[in-house]
């Protein structure tokens, strides 16, 4: 079993790497993808030296029709030449096979989970400024990289997670950043996570980028229109469909050769993605994105 998938993978590989076609690759699924990404890399003129990929085998059962459904991950490190420079770029994939006869019929990568939906955030004034819209900062941006490196595909146990736990992420390191809170115990208020709650600025993608567009003070950002305009430790919301409802948040964690960010993310953990996600199969030609710059709040009490 685990052999038939490792073999399709290679092919996968072969393909996205040297250009070569696997027969029979079109039913199985996953062509779409993997043409997006190597045109992506051609297009950035960026060099995959090599790839090598883990695959584990979670769980599989047979339905009554002898199909097997079978759930694994896959961990792929890409070795890649960015001009003279070179830096690894690594995805896990959640993926299910299904196989009949000891052939896959079909490969595709889990969905993401369905995103929480939840009340458009709104700051509401307050008599104390100070303490509702936060204190004096200065962004540490070297430490929101080290953050988002250290736990880019792991889970931080001091904080609560989720199944789709992007923006969750991305709130953990804005936090390490020395980003303050605010706002608790009101879910719809402020960004927090205390005492076993959160705002849903902490965790729901559209409900962040609402709240960092506007907040006035603390953690705060400046919408910029393009991703290049961009710095380390910023962040990048998503909208998928273009349907103006944000649903992926990641945090920029370097910048290539051609100054265009790269990111790390989680729920689908990556590292060092190319910032414009059209490797995933999430991406629809209607996407849309937020480019948000985290800026110090050097404002006195």
């Amino acid at each position: 079993m685990k052999q038939i998938i490792e073999h399709l993978l290679k092919a996968r590989l072969d393909y996205l790497i040297n250009g070569v076609e696997a027969e029979n690759w079109g039913e199985v699924g996953g062509f779409e993808v993997i043409e997006r990404k190597r045109k992506l890399f051609a297009k950035r003129s960026v060099q995959i030296v090599k790839a090598n990929m883990r695959t584990v085998l979670k769980e599989h059962w047979l339905e009554e029709d002898d199909t097997l459904h079978v759930n694994y991950q896959t961990h792929t490190a890409y070795l890649c030449k960015d001009g003279d420079d070179m830096y690894m770029e690594e995805q896990i994939e959640k993926r299910t096979a299904l196989m009949f006869d000891q052939m896959i019929v079909k490969d595709f990568e889990i969905q993401r989970p369905k995103v929480e939906l939840a009340p458009d955030h709104k700051e509401e004034p307050c008599a104390d400024f100070r303490e509702v819209l936060g204190r004096e900062f200065r962004y540490d941006r070297f430490a929101v990289v080290r953050y988002a490196e250290t736990f880019w595909n792991k889970r931080n146990s001091a904080y609560k997670n989720f199944q789709d736990n992007c923006t969750n992420f991305v709130s953990q390191c804005l936090r390490a950043g020395k980003a303050p809170m605010r706002g608790y115990p009101n879910r719809g208020k402020g960004w927090w996570m205390q005492n076993h709650s959160w705002s849903y600025s902490w965790a729901v993608a559209h409900s962040l980028r609402t709240f960092l567009k506007q907040s006035k003070a603390g953690l705060r950002s400046v919408q910029v229109g393009s991703a290049d305009q961009l710095m380390e430790g910023d962040v990048i919301c998503y909208d998928f469909r273009g349907d103006g409802r944000f649903d992926h948040t990641a945090i920029v964690i370097a910048k290539d050769k051609s100054n265009m960010p790269l990111v790390n993310a989680q729920t689908h953990d990556c590292r060092m993605r190319y910032w414009s996600y059209e490797d995933s199969p999430a991406y629809t030609p209607s996407i849309r994105y937020a480019f948000l710059h985290i800026e110090d709040d050097t404002i006195k009490s």
